[in-house]
């Protein structure tokens, strides 16, 4: 193995080890702490230089642990999802934020979303919802042809006596996003539409049936079923590496026996004593 082979392999180690990891986590939150009390303009005027100053170091932590794990995983480090990921965090936190760039400093705080790749929980959960996409895709697209609808029934019935609510398609679909979400769907709208249309509530009471308790419920179900066997089967890694160490160290074990056992053999037959092998060594 050549010396950079080797230097990269220590800096691999050092860089996953605990310590610096938590302290990489430390300086996130650290960090976001940071930039919350940048928003208030009588802090910055009290301490503004020590919190840009902080800032700016803690940048510049960010960008030397980038680098440290650029050098050791060389071209791999772009293999990696959540390499990419921080990589281009740092990469934000680092174009100056002035003039053009002005906008960038409102994305600042994107630099807190490395928590997710540093902490490992965090990381299996948003693993966990990225599985999901395809099962939430066809349940947003179930939700959508619900929506469309009721939207256009509830715009011939109601649009007449209530064009503010059902007037248009586009504010139909609206109405019913507050009705969904139960917020002042009752008194706000059910019940003023029921006194010009008594049997109204059947349209309202139906939607909110297969929507809200239905539909969203099974939105929910799928992203915590996901996410169970997310954690099975990161539990599962986590065991397969255990048992996989544990081989590995007692093959290391008993290849240290069998050396010792055959210097001590080679020492006896060198001087003509009798064995000091253990029986079951020899064996």
């Amino acid at each position: 193995m050549s010396a950079i082979n080797r230097w990269r392999n220590r800096a691999g180690a050092w860089i996953e080890a605990t310590g610096p990891r938590n302290t990489i986590i430390a300086l996130i939150v650290l960090n976001a702490l940071l930039l919350g009390l940048a928003t208030s303009d009588q802090v910055m005027a009290e301490a503004g230089s020590v919190i840009l100053a902080a800032e700016a170091v803690i940048v510049g932590i960010f960008a030397v642990e980038i680098a440290i794990r650029l050098f050791a995983q060389g071209p791999r480090f772009f293999r990696g999802g959540w390499n990419v990921f921080d990589f281009v965090i740092v990469a934000i936190s680092l174009v100056p934020a002035a003039g053009p760039f002005s906008i960038l400093r409102s994305l600042r705080i994107l630099r807190v979303l490395r928590l997710l790749s540093t902490v490992r929980r965090l990381r299996v959960l948003v693993d966990a919802l990225v599985t999901a996409i395809p099962s939430i895709g066809w349940i947003i697209f179930l939700l959508g042809m619900v929506f469309y609808i009721f939207g256009v029934m509830g715009t011939e019935l109601f649009g007449e006596r209530f064009p503010e609510w059902f007037g248009t398609l586009g504010a139909t679909l609206y109405t019913l996003f507050q009705v969904m979400t139960l917020e002042s769907w009752s008194m706000g709208i059910a019940r003023p539409v029921m006194d010009a249309y008594p049997f109204a509530w059947l349209y309202f009471v139906s939607f909110i049936l297969v929507s809200a308790l239905t539909i969203l419920n099974l939105f929910i179900g799928i992203i915590v079923n996901t996410m169970q066997a997310a954690h099975w089967e990161d539990e599962e890694s986590r065991r397969a590496d255990m048992e996989a160490t544990a081989h590995r160290e007692r093959e290391e074990i008993l290849a240290l026996l069998r050396r010792t056992d055959e210097r001590l053999a080679a020492l006896e037959r060198a001087s003509g004593t009798p064995s000091l092998v253990p029986e079951k060594h020899k064996s």
